[in-house]
């Protein structure tokens, strides 16, 4: 008997497909495995743990594993929400792991990470939103290996009182969260979030650890303009962001809303210059660039444009 094949992205299946423009050169990547590719997937699989960076298809793969860097996604595969932009899988996820901290500071400890990016699924269906698993997360890696410096992206926790404060509490290092798109463009691009409950958590995130940096990233492509774009910047810095991080958007599946348009090069620094300007102390803007791209390199120069801010204060 034949296995049913598996919908990945149900909601998705019987919509028709979204024909995107053909991707210029600039944004063409191939993913080559090379030994460290493989070493770190072996790593990854000996803790069975999950990445983003497979689940959600990212374009740099295969340079961030050459180089044993991954972002762990944890509480599992399967996200309760169905983002028109997001190719992880959508459906009703498991039981949480307990076991999963420890692996994934083992795992951690075995890379040889310097620097450690957790993000997650979002979990709808917990009481806390897997705010707890994020705090447990954080507290192997603090005991299997103090000088780490740790990053986590969260979902919105939206509907869950304390959550995103349970994991400010445990004071990782980088505090990120996702603005994604304008706010125009939520109710198609992002319809289970709600943007200014999103500003609202980094506002109140930096408010309740002034010391601690936050960090949040957009997509273009979708539809939005020039305009838009530069005041989600200027919400972001009123919201005291630090970090600023803008990629390009690439459809997963034809199922998946469509590329409007791949935005320049040249327009990516031109981003960069204007968020400096405004008072982000680290903007990473160009076509490949996604919320753990670089992370390790970025939190070295986002300290040290810290320290630059206050000796000129």
């Amino acid at each position: 008997m034949d296995t049913p094949q598996v919908v990945r992205h149900p909601e998705k299946a019987l919509r028709s497909d979204q024909i995107s423009p053909r991707k210029p050169d600039w944004i063409r990547v191939r993913v080559a495995a090379t030994s460290g590719f493989k070493e770190t997937h072996g790593v990854l699989r000996s803790h069975g743990l999950h990445t983003v960076c497979e689940e959600a298809a990212c374009p740099n793969v295969g340079e961030c594993w050459a180089h044993k860097h991954a972002t762990y996604m944890i509480l599992g595969a399967i996200c309760t929400r169905a983002c028109a932009f997001c190719n992880v899988a959508t459906g009703r996820p498991g039981a949480v792991d307990p076991q999963e901290p420890q692996r994934l500071a083992q795992s951690a400890v075995a890379l040889g990470l310097r620097h450690v990016v957790i993000t997650s699924v979002d979990r709808d269906d917990l009481p806390d939103g897997g705010a707890q698993q994020f705090v447990r997360c954080i507290e192997a890696l603090r005991l299997a290996a103090p000088e780490m410096t740790i990053e986590v992206l969260t979902p919105d926790f939206r509907g869950k009182a304390g959550a995103a404060d349970a994991v400010v509490t445990a004071a990782p290092d980088v505090f990120n969260h996702n603005l994604e798109t304008v706010p125009r463009l939520y109710p198609t691009i992002r319809p289970g979030a709600r943007y200014y409950h999103s500003l609202r958590l980094l506002d109140q995130a930096k408010v309740q650890n002034p010391a601690q940096f936050t960090k949040s990233g957009i997509m273009v492509g979708l539809g939005e303009t020039r305009d838009e774009i530069l005041a989600v910047m200027d919400d972001l810095r009123c919201a005291g962001v630090d970090f600023l991080t803008i990629g390009q958007y690439l459809q997963p599946t034809p199922k998946h809303v469509a590329v409007d348009r791949y935005v320049e090069p040249a327009e990516f620094d031109e981003f960069k210059r204007i968020a400096l300007a405004k008072g982000f102390l680290v903007v990473a803007s160009s076509p490949l660039t996604r919320s753990s791209y670089h992370a390790d390199r970025d939190f070295v120069a986002l300290r040290a444009a810290r320290a630059q801010q206050l000796n000129r204060s």
